[in-house]
């Protein structure tokens, strides 16, 4: 087997990072070579990593390349992103024998298994901890950042299948009077709106915004950040709007266990949750991921664990790397 590293890559629609992955070793990925990069930096995927190979002096004949976006036939259009991503031209521009290309929402499912102590927090009453997962079993992913990300890893006869979806475009299900009006608010804005227009960054702003509207106020052009700031230091309207945002990924959260069976745990991920556990462990998080009527009891023991792991995209893709046979070698 060949020992040279494996190049990863976690290309979502603001950043690209790469790291190197040692996929003999327990750990697989070298923490210390990790690097992010703005995706504005570059004109394509190619030049991202040829810029960290020449800044790390790495030389590999092997990568993952976890990407925000639909895999079609080795081809990835980012949804967030104007990259248009091709496995045969990167094998052929970066000189590589072998190389995966897959959604990057099925890399952080794969990171489940290598999450440690320090790594994650619960929300809620039912209790997970790394390496007491055993026996088939389906654990729903599914995080905001720069967009929704929804995955699964489903456990059978002891193989892992991490699955590839397109979760966050579904249709958005309004569970309050109050949301009824977002809904209202957005459909005027964007016509169809999909979960993903609420539950991520560009989504908090969203919500923000529509709630202005039904208020009769204009708080004038904001940014996530702002308004978690802003929320923190008591505005009335940016509290609301974190509020809702919670209790939304809460209710879209719940609604993953019933659609995929993930009763053994839902994993929440992406960049927006580290930097809002604090509300995220304040809100109606986990009183909407329980609200489901019949099913209400079984819900209360379904854990929900935030991955506070820096890089769990990265983590997932050397899991990945340390997996043969390769696929999409052609």
């Amino acid at each position: 087997m060949d020992a040279s590293p494996v190049l990863l890559a976690d290309i979502g629609g603001t950043h690209a990072r790469f790291a190197l992955g040692d996929a003999s070793a327990d750990m697989p990925l070298l923490d210390d070579t990790v690097r992010k990069y703005p995706v504005t930096g570059f004109a394509s995927l190619a030049d991202a990593a040829r810029g960290y190979l020449r800044e790390t002096g790495a030389r590999t004949t092997r990568a993952v390349f976890a990407v925000a976006a639909r895999i079609d036939d080795g081809q990835a259009r980012m949804t967030n992103h104007p990259w248009v991503i091709s496995h045969g031209r990167l094998c052929r521009q970066l000189d590589l024998e072998h190389a995966l290309l897959l959604n990057d929402f099925a890399a952080q499912a794969m990171a489940i298994p290598l999450l440690r102590e320090g790594d994650y927090a619960l929300l809620g009453g039912a209790s997970w901890a790394p390496g007491r997962d055993t026996g088939d079993r389906i654990q729903a992913v599914v995080g905001p950042g720069t967009g929704l990300g929804v995955s699964a890893l489903v456990s059978r006869g002891g193989e892992l299948f991490p699955l590839e979806t397109e979760g966050g475009h579904v249709s958005f299900p309004p569970g309050t009077p109050e949301e009824v009006a977002i809904l209202e608010r957005l459909s005027a804005h964007f016509g169809r709106v999909s979960t993903e227009r609420l539950v991520c960054g560009p989504g908090l702003v969203n919500i923000h915004r529509a709630l202005g509207e039904i208020n009769d106020e204009d708080p004038g052009p904001v940014t996530p950040p702002d308004i978690t700031t802003r929320a923190r230091a008591g505005d009335p309207l940016c509290m609301r709007a974190v509020d809702v945002f919670c209790a939304v990924f809460g209710a879209i959260a719940g609604d993953l266990v019933l659609t995929l069976g993930a009763w053994q745990g839902v994993f929440l991920t992406g960049g927006m949750v580290p930097a809002m556990l604090a509300e995220l462990q304040h809100s109606g998080f986990r009183q909407r991921f329980e609200h489901k009527g019949r099913f209400s009891p079984a819900m209360a023991r379904v854990p929900t664990v935030a991955v506070l792991h820096p890089e769990p995209g990265l983590l997932g893709a050397a899991a990945i790397a340390s997996r043969e046979p390769w696929r999409q070698d052609g």
